[in-house]
């Protein structure tokens, strides 16, 4: 018998190097990121690829991500709550809201799904009073919640080793003409119009930083969000066309200025007018440890797109982030992000939670929620204090992490997606079972599906696809709707198609039965299994707006997993499910 000694104290060994590397591992935590040349790199010098999540909502709700985009503006939503529930629940509702949008559970989350940033969009409102209601003009009041709630996210970032971007979205004032990103009062002066308003967020902006010198984890500064505004002329409403932007420069230069006085280490992001994307007039820069933001929707993933943004950090030797993208589908999510890291550019996405299917949480949209929107659109009757209070109580439970509608399809296409073309399984399918036509295979756009219209280029003229055009279940091109039923695929069009792994307990040949209708009588259908064509241009039979099965005999699976494709030769007919029995 040999000794075992020497295995089990090299064993020994290993483990306790391991548990040494591992405990210095989260001694040492996080280090400063500073920007190096056109990359952003830890304090050794590696490359940092910032992949970010945006907490749209917690801190500075927008109407359109609650379905009231006629609202817009944060504090006109608070006023058509105390319309319903009155001013000492709307007090209530947003103390709970701000305990209950983020917490721990969502940073922990977001770590296990792949994110090792995210950005925090702040109200300036959470942290000091606004200019026109200091009690003494001039002097500011530091409000506590703001920063405690900063402190929280902080803690838990920490933890997962996550950096936190700060990230001003509503600046003192308002910082544009699009009133609903800024929760801005367009009856009263904007940023740009009250010297006061700048002041305050220059003094906010010297708070935040000396608060926060010497937290490593905290990723950057982003000092500004999105400013659109006509310094030149007041018709450029948004801040494109402006050809010199000198408010702009010299407020991002001051507040640098007040940063610097207190915070050396932490890199200071900046974002152009026009929506963060104008640069016209800002070179050259100012400060050594910079990041350039742009933000990104709506149009093509080509190199092309980005082109002006690559030009301007190679003639200014400084990184580029993408701090802002998203709203769109799974494929554009993909594409978007493997253009842009493909330039050592990091990202932000935005955002965690809406109500819902392009983000990786939903909300969810409640019968009594569905209510008091139609009475603030003008669709139905105001409902008693009772009935209001009862369904936003609900709606705050509901805007909890375990409450949350899933999508893992949106973090698969954000992560492994943009790596590999290869394909999982939506759910595990078996045969002998009723499958969901919804739950094909995860994967990317002509290796899990096809579909003709798989994402939206909204701001690209004479481009008017939309991507899942029933806005449910799942965030890719297939369309899907849902009704009493459960949720079914629509709109099926000529040549597209649905792959489905199902598991097989033995080699066998199987009838395939398929659930559909057409009110027309329109489809032909082909089955591939393991990419050998087994069925060609099964006709669909007859017109029908009720479901009807169909058969399709002799498709023979193989033990184990077989990958089904299922295709439309011809379109016109819907699909709820399909089956395989002996």
């Amino acid at each position: 018998m040999t000794n075992s000694k020497p295995i089990v104290k090299s064993i020994c060994k290993v483990l306790l190097s391991v548990l040494v590397a591992s405990s210095t591992h989260f001694a040492m935590g996080q280090t400063y990121l500073k920007a190096s040349g056109r990359i952003i790199t830890d304090a050794k010098g590696k490359k940092v690829i910032l992949r970010g999540m945006g907490l749209g909502g917690w801190m500075l709700q927008e109407g359109y991500m609650f379905r009231l985009g006629n609202v817009g503006q944060q504090y006109r939503i608070k006023e058509k709550i105390v319309g319903v529930a009155g001013q000492e629940y709307v007090d209530r509702f947003y103390d709970k809201w701000l305990n209950m949008h983020t917490r721990k559970i969502d940073v922990d989350s977001m770590a296990s799904w792949g994110f090792n940033s995210i950005r925090l969009p702040m109200h300036y409102a959470l942290y000091t009073l606004p200019a026109d209601k200091e009690p003494v003009p001039g002097k500011d009041t530091w409000i506590e919640k703001g920063f405690a709630l900063t402190d929280s996210l902080l803690k838990w970032c920490k933890a997962n080793h996550i950096y936190l971007i700060l990230d001003l979205h509503a600046a003192p004032g308002g910082q544009g003409n699009d009133l609903p990103i800024s929760d801005r009062d367009a009856s009263k002066p904007s940023l740009w119009e009250s010297k006061a308003d700048q002041q305050k967020m220059i003094n906010l902006w010297r708070k935040l930083a000396q608060r926060y010198a010497n937290e490593p984890a905290i990723g950057g500064y982003d000092i500004i969000n999105e400013p659109n505004w006509g310094f030149e002329s007041a018709d450029d409403k948004r801040g494109t066309k402006e050809t010199k932007n000198v408010p702009l420069r010299q407020l991002m230069v001051d507040i640098t200025k007040a940063i610097r006085e207190v915070d050396k280490k932490h890199i200071i992001i900046i974002e152009g007018n026009g929506f963060g994307n104008n640069y016209s007039g800002i070179f050259p820069l100012w400060d050594k440890n910079m990041v350039l933001s742009f933000h990104k929707y709506g149009n093509f993933n080509t190199q092309a797109t980005i082109q002006n943004f690559l030009t301007m950090s190679e003639q200014n030797n400084v990184p580029l982030w993408l701090g802002e993208s998203g709203e769109n589908s799974n494929t554009w999510f993909t594409d978007c992000i493997r253009l842009v890291e493909s330039h050592n550019i990091g990202w932000s996405w935005w955002q965690e939670k809406k109500i819902g299917i392009n983000n990786p949480l939903e909300i969810k949209l409640t019968p009594s929620y569905q209510k008091l929107l139609d009475h603030w659109t003008g669709k139905g009757p105001k409902p008693s204090q009772a009935e209001a209070i009862a369904a936003l109580d609900e709606f705050l439970q509901n805007v909890k992490l375990e409450n949350n509608i899933y999508h893992k399809d949106v973090t698969d296409a954000m992560f492994r997606q943009v790596r590999t073309t290869a394909t999982v399984p939506f759910k595990k399918l078996t045969t002998g079972t009723v499958i969901q036509a919804v739950d094909y295979d995860l994967g990317r756009q002509r290796y899990a599906y096809y579909d003709r219209d798989t994402a939206r280029y909204q701001y690209t003229p004479g481009v008017n696809t939309d991507g899942n055009r029933g806005h449910s279940y799942r965030n890719d091109g297939v369309d899907i709707k849902h009704d009493a039923t459960g949720h079914y695929v629509f709109n099926i069009e000529d040549t597209e198609w649905m792959q489905y792994t199902v598991n097989s307990p033995a080699a066998n040949a199987y009838t395939l039965k398929l659930m559909v209708r057409s009110a027309e009588g329109k489809g032909k259908v082909s089955v591939m299994v393991d990419g050998k064509a087994v069925v060609a241009d099964a006709a669909l039979g007859k017109a029908s707006a009720e479901w009807y099965p169909i058969e399709v005999k002799n498709v023979v699976l193989k033990k184990g997993a077989n990958a089904i494709r299922l295709m439309a030769n011809e379109g016109g007919f819907e699909l709820k499910s399909l089956e395989l029995n002996k």
